[in-house]
């Protein structure tokens, strides 16, 4: 464990504002990620340099194809994910306990150790929502800035603004996955929200953090024409043509 950042105590309770939903946890239970837990009156990442996932990967898989094509990165994965998506890929660790699966323990020195065994010219966080691991990507991502990796976050967006921009100095690039672009179907599908996901994108792109977005479609969800013309047009006035 690691005492997380980014919380506050309110009476016997501690709000979590690392990300949107902005979690009242009572002492005992653990956060919407399922890896973030009042301990004591403290709040506990449960996670801290414990992996579920350690693979070199083209970056195109991440996917990000504009940004240092042809390069492999270390890519990491823990458990846990604060959306709640019923199509993810990645179910078996997104939705995972931490007592469900075996973890392995990755010291900070490993990182630029067994990205430069592997020939990869970075890491890059994903598989399962990158920000509920924050403490551990965030020193990870110091690391590989120190060895002159790059760093990456393959999100669904929901960080909080206060750490994007602690770890913006380190982190290069984001590939930003927008479920849909209605709020109905954040609420109903994923339990989350569409506005924060919205203003993150445009945070990281006014702090200099490369971006690419990710829309996955679902025939009959969010497949709808005008909602896909919509979103390109707000693609285009908030964030640029580029």
């Amino acid at each position: 464990m690691k005492e997380a950042m980014f919380w506050e105590k309110e009476e016997d309770k501690i709000r979590c504002r690392l990300c949107s939903h902005n979690c009242i946890i009572p002492r005992g239970k653990r956060g919407i990620c399922g890896v973030r837990e009042n301990r004591d009156g403290k709040l506990q990442s449960l996670i801290y340099g414990l992996a579920s996932s350690v693979i070199p990967d083209p970056i195109e898989k991440k996917p990000l194809y504009h940004f240092q094509p042809g390069t492999n990165a270390l890519s990491f994965g823990t458990i846990g994910c604060n959306f709640r998506c019923p199509y993810c890929q990645n179910y078996t660790i997104s939705q995972a306990g931490i007592e469900d699966v075996h973890l392995q323990h990755v010291k900070l020195e490993d990182i630029a150790n067994l990205a430069k065994k592997y020939r990869c010219k970075g890491v890059a966080w994903t598989y399962n929502e990158p920000t509920i691991w924050y403490e551990f990507t965030l020193d990870g991502s110091k690391i590989a800035k120190k060895n002159g990796l790059y760093s990456v976050y393959v999100t669904n967006g929901f960080i909080s603004e206060e750490p994007l921009k602690e770890i913006s100095p380190y982190l290069d690039a984001m590939n930003i996955d927008v479920k849909a672009f209605n709020e109905d179907f954040y609420k109903k599908i994923v339990k989350a929200r569409l506005r924060p996901v919205l203003d993150t994108c445009i945070l990281a792109k006014e702090l200099g953090i490369h971006i690419e977005l990710t829309y996955l479609i679902i025939p009959s969800y969010n497949d709808d024409t005008e909602e896909i013309k919509k979103y390109c047009q707000w693609i285009v006035n908030e964030l640029g043509d580029e």
